[in-house]
């Protein structure tokens, strides 16, 4: 396969690289090409903007917002969209919930969701994982149970992303407990406001607080929330699953990443083991840019190739190998990390770069967990392609 694009595919990605790179505000695209940490604000006004030019969501029904793009259209865009340092539409709401009301809910509730849900004011959580239901989600033990019209929860879900920014949470509960594991499972909308549940942060590694739990006592849902029928919960969960599958390579933002790399320590190029170092992390990234594009290419009906799982493992591997390299680079200064790292203070004497590579490599250690788990994957992988 050759990466040479058609006249008008070229035209599209020079409109989407002018749409970023300058209408896109400028320091909120260089505080995400330099890792550092976005509002809430900055990340829903980015959202609103994308909407407001039928941006945010192009891969949706059209009817919904979509823009009824080829699938090498949408990877164009989503490759312009990092490399240029534009916050990508949150994934709760474009890559996860969205699709799911789009495919599942009632007209009513594709009405009362969808238009906010693409503008941002509506700030979704995910709840899916639980403290021993991450991996094997068809164990999740939260409980959903009729009283009346409603639904009654109990439960506890874990490492909820941002989940102190969600206004509501989509959340997969157990309603039949009687039944095999995964048919007892259904999908919630629950108002994050509901008198019962809490939320509370966890600290991670990095010092960030970036995920957390969220606990159900007695919450009180409306029968109306419900997601489909009740038992369809697995059957949207790996809809859902499948579609974070095919994003979590960003190929765009790695290769962005990799630039700055060599921008940041030109002289550091010069030594063989580094410049060797730098050129197979190159090549690497056009292998799975390839990848990408085959996938794209093969992928019908919302049902991503099966290579999906190729580009979420060596994508998320590639991610951290980029990280790692900006950890070697900074050397001794990656150690002065901590609160001035946020403010992109790198201290006295040392560029401000150094201070926040170390937080970022250990924030990318959880990508060979989420979207299904690295193992997970060379399992799909070993039955599904290679017939193991």
């Amino acid at each position: 396969m050759q990466l040479a694009l058609s006249p008008e595919d070229q035209a599209f990605r020079a409109e989407m690289r002018e749409f970023f790179t300058t209408k896109v505000p400028e320091e909120i695209r260089t505080k995400v090409l330099e890792g550092r940490e976005l509002t809430k604000e900055e990340i829903a006004s980015s959202m609103k903007l994308l909407d407001d030019h039928d941006l945010a969501v192009p891969h949706w029904p059209e009817e919904w917002g979509g823009r009824g793009w080829t699938e090498l259209q949408k990877h164009l865009y989503h490759e312009e969209m990092q490399a240029a340092g534009c916050p990508v539409p949150l994934a709760f709401n474009a890559s996860m919930i969205g699709p799911v009301i789009a495919h599942f809910g009632s007209q009513e509730m594709k009405e009362r969701f969808l238009p906010k849900t693409k503008s941002c004011e509506i700030w979704w959580s995910q709840g899916f994982s639980e403290p021993d239901a991450g991996s094997d989600l068809a164990s999740l033990r939260t409980s959903a149970v009729r009283d009346g019209d409603d639904w009654i929860v109990n439960g506890q879900k874990t490492w909820t992303t941002l989940g102190q920014h969600g206004d509501w949470i989509f959340t997969l509960v157990r309603t039949d407990p009687e039944v095999k594991k995964q048919a007892g499972i259904s999908m919630l909308l629950i108002d994050m406001r509901s008198p019962g549940l809490t939320v509370r942060p966890i600290e991670l590694i990095d010092g960030g607080h970036e995920v957390n739990e969220v606990w159900f006592e007695d919450v009180r849902v409306p029968g109306e929330n419900l997601v489909g029928e009740p038992g369809q919960g697995w059957t949207m969960a790996k809809f859902l699953l499948g579609n974070e599958r095919v994003g979590v390579a960003p190929v765009g933002a790695t290769k962005a990443a990799l630039a700055r790399a060599k921008k940041l320590a030109p002289e550091r190029l010069t030594e063989p083991l580094v410049a060797a170092r730098v050129a197979e992390l190159e090549n690497e990234l056009l292998a799975l840019e390839l990848t990408a594009l085959r996938v794209v290419a093969h992928s019908a009906d919302g049902e991503p190739h099966p290579a999906s799982s190729v580009l979420k493992l060596k994508g998320t591997e590639l991610q951290q190998a980029v990280s790692e390299l900006l950890v070697d680079l900074a050397g001794p200064g990656s150690l002065a990390s901590g609160a001035g790292a946020l403010e992109g203070d790198g201290g006295e004497g040392l560029p401000d770069w150094t201070s926040r590579v170390a937080p970022t490599y250990l924030n990318f250690r959880k990508a060979s967990i989420y979207g299904g788990s690295n193992e997970v994957q060379r399992q799909i992988i070993s039955r599904t392609i290679l017939g193991l």
